[in-house]
């Protein structure tokens, strides 16, 4: 993908459209205009099936041909996407495993190595209190720039 198409899909993807496109990929399964205009709380099943339109213009959706199930055929990451894993139907800051990481050995070291406050010691505290810190912050960070 070019940056001209990332920008156009960038654009494209605001507001209901970007909640439907992140609840496809969240779900991972076919859905329904209906199941999206409920999950979506969606005023009219035809807002949701516009936007559902919309995202299969861009090539990011299909629509069965039994049943009328919309589901994803291209995942794309642009946006605040760039910053997620998806584990199943989970998707993860990416900072969060980064923080979970960090903060798993940071704990190791303070019941298994740490003997007694020395210089080193304390500056191994500080860096890491601030490391898992830091990280924390941005998976909490980029967690709230999610749709919903």
């Amino acid at each position: 993908m070019n940056g001209e198409d990332e920008t156009k899909l960038d654009y494209a993807l605001r507001g209901k459209a970007w909640k439907v496109y992140w609840l496809l990929l969240k779900n991972g399964h076919p859905m329904s205009v209906r199941e999206v205009q409920r999950a979506l709380h969606f005023s009219s099943p035809s807002v949701a099936n516009h936007h559902l339109e919309q995202l299969r213009e861009l090539g990011l959706v299909a629509k069965q041909d039994i049943g009328g199930h919309y589901f994803l055929v291209s995942q794309v990451k642009i946006g605040v996407l760039r910053h997620f894993v998806k584990l199943g139907k989970l998707l993860f800051p990416r900072y969060f495993f980064y923080a979970v990481f960090s903060t798993t050995f940071f704990i190791f070291y303070l019941l298994f190595l740490m003997q007694g406050f020395t210089r080193e010691n304390l500056f191994i505290l500080m860096f890491a209190t601030i490391v898992s810190a830091l990280f924390w912050y941005e998976a909490i960070r980029i967690w709230s720039l999610r749709p919903f």
